[in-house]
């Protein structure tokens, strides 16, 4: 049964925790719904609740990092990349230091809580900053790996989170790597690179779309920097379009990530995006915003449409 990528990123922090003394986690007074509680409950002695102190937070998991510590910082994304920015900029990107940034409730998965919850420009802060690296699971499966590789990996990392339970999509023992992507469907009249949701979302359009003959390949763009050049280019030379969708500002994100890498290559595939286009979003039901801002199998259908009409 599918599970909240949220639970499963706190259980698994709890198991890596009894293999590892060295992990210790800190949470911005939000470990309830961070489920960085989990740990903190296997782990007491090692789980420290720094109250609503985004930037005084990061600037704690720097100095434990520079004592051997693998600190774990958790909270909502939105704040942990603005008001932690400061921190994380500064100290742990510029100091390269072996921290790692939970970032829960991305997109627009706070739902009700509104646009000063929503985050929509996470990925393009985050990717932007040097030695940062960034992943988003989009899977039970593919959050348990990017947990695992956040220990093992030295250097900061950045982990795009949901509150949402996403659709299992890999199978137990699924082999990722940093800097891949996966084809998670096969197509040929034109490419979806997605992350988290959007790749649910990605595979029901083309599962529509199929009914009208219309044949759709699916990328889980999982390790967003650094990114899969090779598969980009191959994708933009074997389809000739490319529709990159994410729960994000179409602006710096994915898409922006995916373009860089078509025109450095020289790629000739028309492009479209599918995501928030540059405004605030509102609060709701999470479903309800999805289809208000084109981010459910419909605005990827909408978007695949005006890709291919480009096409012609």
């Amino acid at each position: 049964m599918a599970k909240a990528i949220r639970e499963v990123y706190g259980t698994v922090l709890a198991e890596l925790g009894e293999k590892n003394s060295d992990i210790v986690v800190l949470d911005a007074d939000l470990s309830g719904s961070t489920k960085s509680a989990i740990f903190g409950k296997a782990h007491p002695e090692r789980f420290f609740n720094m109250g609503i102190a985004e930037a005084n937070m990061v600037a704690t998991a720097s100095g434990l990092a520079t004592t051997g510590k693998i600190p774990f910082v958790n909270t909502f994304t939105a704040f942990l990349s603005t008001l932690g920015l400061l921190a994380i900029r500064a100290q742990i990107c510029y100091g390269n230091l072996n921290v790692k940034l939970g970032g829960a409730y991305c997109g627009t998965s706070a739902a009700f809580d509104g646009s000063s919850h929503h985050a929509t420009e996470d990925i393009a802060i985050m990717r932007s900053l040097p030695n940062m690296t960034v992943l988003a699971p989009s899977d039970a499966e593919s959050t348990r790996w990017v947990t695992q590789f956040a220990v093992e990996h030295q250097g900061p990392v950045y982990l795009r989170l949901s509150r949402d339970v996403y659709p299992d999509l890999y199978a137990p023992g699924t082999k990722f790597e940093c800097g891949r992507g996966a084809i998670v469907r096969e197509g040929s009249d034109v490419t979806v690179i997605a992350c988290g949701l959007l790749v649910h979302k990605a595979i029901e359009a083309a599962e529509i779309l199929a009914e009208r003959g219309i044949s759709v390949r699916v990328v889980d763009m999982y390790s967003i920097k650094p990114i899969d050049s090779e598969l980009i280019l191959k994708c933009a030379q074997e389809t000739g379009a490319i529709v990159c969708a994410e729960e994000h500002n179409i602006y710096g994100g994915l898409g922006g990530a995916v373009s860089e890498v078509l025109a450095w290559g020289g790629a000739s595939a028309v492009t479209e995006f599918v995501g928030i286009q540059d405004t605030f979003t509102e609060s709701g039901p999470y479903s309800q915003l999805l289809k208000k801002y084109g981010l459910d199998a419909q605005g990827v259908i909408a978007g695949i449409e005006k890709v291919l009409a480009r096409k012609k």
